[in-house]
Order: C-alpha cells, then structure tokens, then sequence
C-alpha cells in the first residue's frame, strides 16, 4: 500500500455518473443517501462506497453485468454526484426509487462473483462522514462459480502479502523539553509512552512487520515532523501513543483517536487542542510536504484515508476491550483535529490511560501492565486489513 499510489488514486482517478431521473413517489424514509464514490484497492479490487445518514441494511443482487445494493427505507439523492475511479469496474451507477426501497444499480465492465461477507464493511460514522456501507469486488466468472473468485482472491492477497512487509511508524508523544502530562507521582508521559514504544516496535518487528520509531529517545520533536517520518517512510500504518490526563481523577481508561476537522465532542476537541499544544502548529500547515500531496490531504482524509483509519481504529479498540484493558466511558474511537495524525497514512492517536488517577499511574508505569498495551496493540495491528 505505497502513500504516491493512494494519493493518485484519489487525485486523478475520478469520472461523472449519470442518476435516473426519479418519479415523485409518496414514502415514508428514515434513512437518506448521502454519498457515492469508488475506488481501486490493491490485488485488482474495486471498492464502492455508500455512505447514508443513518446505519444502513442491505441486500445485494447480480443482474448480468451489474450490482444492485438495495437499500431498505431509505430516499435518493438526485442532488449528489458520485466520484468514480478511473479503471475500476463500475462505469456508471443509477438510483431507483421503489417505494420505500432505494435501488443503487452499478453497471460494470466486468462481470462479478457474488461479494463475499469478508468483502463489505458498514463503517461508523466519524466528524467527516456519516455511516458507510463498503463493498470491495473484483472481476470473476459467475455468482455460480463462486470458488473461482475466492480461489483467485485468496492467491492475490497472499501474493502481496509475501512480497514486502507492512511498514508501521509508531509514534511516541511528547519528549524531551515537552513532558507531557505529569502523574501525581511524578511519571512523565514521555517517558512512559517512550517505554511502551520500544516494546511495541520489539514485538512487532518479531511479527514480521517493519517498524520505525519517530523517536527512540527523549528528544523533542514537532507534531509536523513526525507525521513526515509517516510520509517518508512510506508507512502503511501510524501509531501515536500517548497518555490523558482530566481534572477529575476518577477519570480512567483509554481512549482512541482519528483525524478529523471536527471534533466529535468538547472533550476531544480540548484534547487534541492540548496536544496539538506541544508546538503550536496549525492544522492547516504542513508546508513541507510537496504540493501535489498537500493538495491530495483533504480528499484523503475524507475518503480513502479516514475509512481506514476508522477502520484500524474500531479494532484497536475492540482489542484492548477483549484483552480487558479498562476503557474510559464514551464511544470506541472519537475524532478532533489532531496536528500529529495529519499526512496520507492512515493512522490513530491512541491514549493510553490516565496519569491523573492514582491508580492507573501505577498500572501505567509498571511493565506487566504496558505488556498487556503491546500484545493489544499487536493484536489489532495483526487484525487489520492493509490490503482492503
């Protein structure tokens, strides 16, 4: 997953689509099309993206040559217009309006096989998209033939995977004059991020990724430079560890962030203000990046980038859930306009528990607690997707 062949995707890889017109029909929905785009995804696939106002249900239909996705008590939007990638297998798409029902009818160059579950993600929404019904495809031979396209997926992915490794940056906040927040008992942020870093890239690396740390030291570092390293890295996935303090401190648990312009809440919104904090930068900067990829940023973010940072994200959390780790009360992944998660690599800030509560600071500093940090954070690394 190279960063220059997501960039060009999204910048030049965009067509018109013709909508039906649509008679005026008396119903009753709850749900309203928001968007449509697709793109194309390494190992040939193309991907289609729904995005709706409410969480969507589905069910699919394979007319020759087309996908139909029906969208039960949900209205057309013949105001949008759909971005369609160049070279995918969708050469138009029309919305039909049947009663309450919406019909999403894609016509495609290429017949496909019937989508597999594993194929289709409903994303949640984050502060630039609503709810998004994903669906990745390829060209196959018929729905009845449907060994045919799994065979032929499965060897793609395992193609790709063998022929390089994953490249993950993991990002250590705050460091050298900047410490962080500080515990009531004197444990500095940096430090216990820089701690949980070095074990994270240890066991990573013993798991067949290539890791590089933004730094492996207590040095001190602005936000844009360690979203750069992410850049030049070419790094498939950015990690930022940190750790959260409240003026309660009863406060606890960890907390995961995406990138977004706005903030889903006022608490996230002072966090990232804090953090961003550490060198005043603007989150409308980033100068030093060539202007093709400060152009590309915000088409990224909201599409291709936000979908799989969101998508790293909601596992992330789902693993420290799993692996018992105490969450902080509120929703899995929340979003605010973090300086450090802004580049083309997808990525999350990952809080990982409260200095400000007593208790958690002795967790935090103690290694049989930042061991069970790792093995969750490995976990959803391991869990997640590069190739979608």
């Amino acid at each position: 997953m190279k960063v220059s062949r997501r960039t060009l995707l999204r910048v030049i890889g965009f067509g018109t689509l013709a909508i039906a017109s649509l008679p005026r029909v008396a119903f009753a929905a709850r749900n309203t099309l928001r968007s449509l785009r697709t793109g194309i995804q390494p190992g040939n696939k193309t991907r289609l993206v729904i995005e709706t106002a409410n969480r969507p249900t589905y069910s699919l239909s394979y007319p020759t040559n087309q996908l139909v996705i029906t969208l039960p008590n949900t209205s057309a939007n013949t105001g949008i217009t759909a971005n369609l990638a160049v070279g995918g297998l969708v050469k138009s798409i029309t919305q039909a309006q049947s009663g309450s029902n919406l019909q999403i009818i894609a016509n495609l160059t290429k017949p496909i096989a019937e989508i597999q579950k594993s194929q289709i993600m409903i994303l949640e929404p984050n502060g630039d998209n609503d709810y998004r019904l994903v669906l990745d495809f390829m060209a196959g031979t018929t729905t009845a033939n449907k060994n045919s396209y799994t065979t032929a997926s499965a060897s793609t992915t395992t193609a790709v995977t063998a022929s390089r490794k994953y490249i993950i940056v993991i990002d250590a906040g705050h460091g050298g004059k900047d410490p962080g927040c500080i515990g009531k008992g004197g444990t500095r942020e940096k430090d216990v991020v820089l701690s949980v870093a070095r074990k994270l890239k240890n066991k990573l690396d013993a798991n067949g990724f290539k890791t590089y740390m933004t730094r492996s030291d207590d040095r001190y570092l602005k936000l844009a430079e360690r979203a750069s390293i992410a850049e030049k890295r070419k790094a498939d996935l950015f990690i930022s560890l940190h750790a959260n303090a409240n003026p309660s401190r009863k406060m606890k648990g960890f907390s995961i962030y995406t990138l977004s312009e706005k903030a889903s809440d006022e608490e996230a919104k002072k966090l990232a203000e804090a953090e961003n904090a550490a060198d005043k930068i603007g989150v409308e900067g980033f100068t030093e990046f060539e202007e093709n990829i400060r152009i590309a940023l915000s088409s990224l973010q909201q599409h291709a980038v936000a979908e799989m940072s969101e998508e790293y994200a909601t596992g992330c959390a789902k693993s420290f859930k799993k692996s018992s780790i105490e969450q902080q009360p509120g929703p899995d992944v929340r979003h605010a306009p973090f300086a450090v998660l802004r580049s083309t690599v997808p990525g999350a800030l990952l809080e990982l528990g409260h200095l400000s509560n007593a208790a958690e600071e002795k967790l935090l500093k103690s290694d049989s607690h930042q061991n069970k940090l790792v093995a969750a954070i490995v976990k959803s690394v391991k869990n997640y997707n590069f190739e979608v």
